[in-house]
This record gives C-alpha cells, sequence and structure tokens, in this order.
C-alpha cells in the first residue's frame, strides 16, 4: 500500500514539472518569435553560457527517460502480485499492469528517437509534427488503456479515477494531434502541458483516494487482505456509499481543472514579466522617440480659412 502512494507520488510530481516546463518554455518561445513560432517537442534549458548550454541542452530528456523507467520497472513488479479477489482468480490485473508497461516503453522509445534526432540531426532526421504525432497515438492509445482497466474494476471508486484519467490522456492526445497539424496552434501547445498537469494532479488525489484513510470517501474502506494498488484493494459498502464516492470524485476532478488552469496562468504571467515582452493580440507598442533627419520643417500655416 505505501508503495503504490509512493509511486503515486513520484508520477503526480514529475507529471506535474513536465506540464509547468513545457508551458513555460513555449510561453517563452512564443513571446519571444511570435512571428516564427513554432511548437516543440522539447525545449532545451535557457542559460546563457554556451559551455553550460551544451551539457545541459537535453537534461529535459534525460530525467523523463529516468522517470519512464521508473514507471516501467513499477508496472513490470506490479504485475506479479497475488490478486485473489479478481475475477475469479483470473490474472487480469497481471495483463492491464503489463498493458501500462508497453506504453511506457512506447514513449521510452519516442523520448530516445527525439534525444537521438536532436543530438544527431544527419543520423535521424525526423520533423517536430511526426513526434506529435506519434505521442498522440501513444496518449491514445494510454486513454484505451485507461478505460479498458475502468471497465474491469470490481471497485466503482477506482474504476472512476480510471476513467477520469483516460479523459486526459484524451485530451493530451487531441492536443497532440492539433499541433502534429498545425504546429503554430500555440493555445493547443498550452493545452498540451496543461493536460501533463492535470494528470499529474489527479494521479496525487488517485493516490489520496485509495490508499489514505484520511481522504476515502465515508462508506468505503481498504481491504486489508488484498495487496495496495491493484485492482479491488478499496471497496464501497453500500450502493449509497458508491454513488457519493463518485460525485466526490467528479467535485475533485473539476477543481483539478481549476487548479491546473490557475497554474497555467501564472505560468504564463511569471514567464512574460521574465522575457519583459507584453502584447495585446497582435499589435506591439509604437516607440515614444522617432529619430529621423530627413524630414522637413514646414512653416506654421496662420490666418486660412477652410
Amino acid at each position: 500500500m505505501a508503495a503504490a502512494l509512493v509511486y503515486q507520488l513520484f508520477s503526480s510530481s514529475a507529471l506535474v514539472s513536465l506540464g509547468v516546463y513545457h508551458m513555460a518554455g513555449s510561453t517563452r518561445l512564443y513571446l519571444k518569435f511570435p512571428q516564427s513560432y513554432s511548437a516543440k517537442p522539447f525545449h532545451p534549458f535557457p542559460f546563457s553560457s554556451s559551455s553550460s548550454s551544451s551539457r545541459l541542452k537535453h537534461l529535459q530528456l534525460y530525467l523523463l527517460l529516468a522517470g519512464l523507467l521508473v514507471a516501467l520497472a513499477h508496472y513490470c513488479l506490479s504485475s506479479f502480485y497475488s490478486d485473489p479477489l479478481l475475477k475469479g482468480r483470473t490474472p487480469v490485473h497481471q495483463f492491464t499492469s503489463l498493458q501500462s508497461a508497453t506504453v511506457c516503453f512506447l514513449f521510452i522509445l519516442l523520448a530516445l528517437a527525439l534525444l537521438l534526432s536532436d543530438s544527431f540531426p544527419s543520423l535521424l532526421p525526423l520533423p517536430n509534427d511526426l513526434f506529435f504525432a506519434l505521442g498522440a497515438a501513444f496518449f491514445f492509445l494510454l486513454s484505451y488503456i485507461s478505460s479498458s482497466a475502468a471497465s474491469l474494476q470490481t471497485s466503482d471508486l477506482q474504476a472512476k479515477c480510471d476513467s477520469l484519467s483516460a479523459r486526459v490522456s484524451a485530451i493530451a492526445a487531441l492536443s497532440s494531434v492539433a499541433l502534429a497539424c498545425h504546429p503554430r496552434l500555440f493555445l493547443a501547445d498550452l493545452g498540451l502541458g496543461a493536460s501533463l498537469c492535470l494528470q499529474g494532479l489527479w494521479k496525487l488525489q488517485t493516490g489520496l483516494s485509495l490508499y489514505v484513510d484520511a481522504f476515502i470517501p465515508e462508506g468505503c474502506h481498504r481491504l486489508l487482505d488484498v495487496v495496495g494498488g491493484i485492482e479491488g484493494s478499496t471497496k464501497c459498502d453500500l450502493q449509497e456509499s458508491s454513488l457519493r464516492a463518485v460525485a466526490i470524485l467528479d467535485l475533485a476532478f473539476l477543481l483539478h481543472v481549476l487548479f491546473a488552469f490557475l497554474i497555467l496562468l501564472v505560468t504564463y504571467i511569471v514567464v512574460s514579466k521574465s522575457v519583459g515582452v507584453w502584447r495585446l493580440g497582435s499589435y506591439e507598442a509604437l516607440p515614444t522617440t522617432v529619430h529621423d533627419h530627413n524630414h522637413i520643417q514646414l512653416k506654421s500655416m496662420t490666418g486660412t480659412q477652410a
């Protein structure tokens, strides 16, 4: 139970950090180059020193690969947990865990391809829209797996968490599709980062609602004879308690959507101030002084009539 909660906290912090960094990088790129803006799958760290920049340019991808490897190991290890209460001792949990591990492996391959393409363009010359298209396909696959896992759950509480997670993955997939078709859609780029933040926040809510007694809705409880983190480990006694718990999760999800929107606004404001560029629509401030030495001084006309 503690291991499942620790993993939820780890994945939550990783996804929120990734989403905030992606929104900050996209906003900075858009404000500095609004005319030639084009969405990028990753953003190098903005260091002024050339030596530091060369060493830390791909730090985001290294951290992403490390997090994906941790997730892959978690799903592979959890697939060996015994599951005595689900579907008459059939290995459903093992198959769903291996499906999630497969998606993690696909994202690892995508991150490696992005790293090689940026480090050695002549070796693997892949365009950015292809990476967004592949990311969209993997996010759709992740959404499908979460939906399938929700349909197999014996716990309504856990099924609701999985179904809402599937919707967030679908939003990330749609944002990636929009960027693959139109890389200049800044709002879609922000939507991708916000969906990652929302997924991270919902991971935190899932861990608290399923594994922490103080956050489990009233009328629901953990089953002590089932390994924590697998299907059916948190149950509700009555139908009324189950409906109440689902309604609470819906409300919590809306609050997390609000939090993700606030994170987006704060990130945009902070990056705008750091870049030092404020824009109103597509217009820029006109210069206050004009130095033109080729103009002709005209005499003032007095005594004229219209």
